[in-house]
């Protein structure tokens, strides 16, 4: 994980993805809803996240082809750190708690490349 936060920290451009990569970054927010009653991202205002980072998103111009992709996922089976979303290709993985979060990510992460620490989810949350 380190690895990847010095490689974008030092400015790592579109032109360092892969050369069939058809987005610079995807973000896929966690809006799985489990009827049994276990905790799930979308009992923490899920679909309010990831509504606010595709406004944000498109507001700032940076969607479509060659900028940034915001989707859905179900289970991304990381529930003990919920909310979160992941941001690819580098593979961040964020927990999030309020809509200036989103803000956040939109601005540091996915506008200029840097990655949000203090939201990172931690490595040893899973299920």
């Amino acid at each position: 994980m380190t690895e990847i936060i010095n490689v974008i920290d030092q400015g790592a451009s579109p032109a360092a993805q892969p050369a069939n990569s058809y987005y610079e970054r995807h973000i896929f927010f966690c809006l799985n809803e489990r009827k049994s009653g276990e905790a799930c991202c979308a009992q923490f205002n899920a679909q309010a996240a990831f509504d606010r980072c595709k406004i944000q998103i498109k507001a700032a111009g940076l969607s479509g082809p060659g900028k940034v992709r915001v989707n859905k996922a179900g289970c991304l089976d990381r529930c003990a750190a919920g909310p979160v979303a992941v941001v690819y290709p580098e593979a961040v993985w964020y927990s999030f708690v309020d809509l200036e979060d989103i803000d956040e990510i939109v601005e540091s992460h996915l506008k200029n490349g840097k990655v949000v620490e203090r939201l990172l989810t931690p490595e040893t949350s899973g299920r």
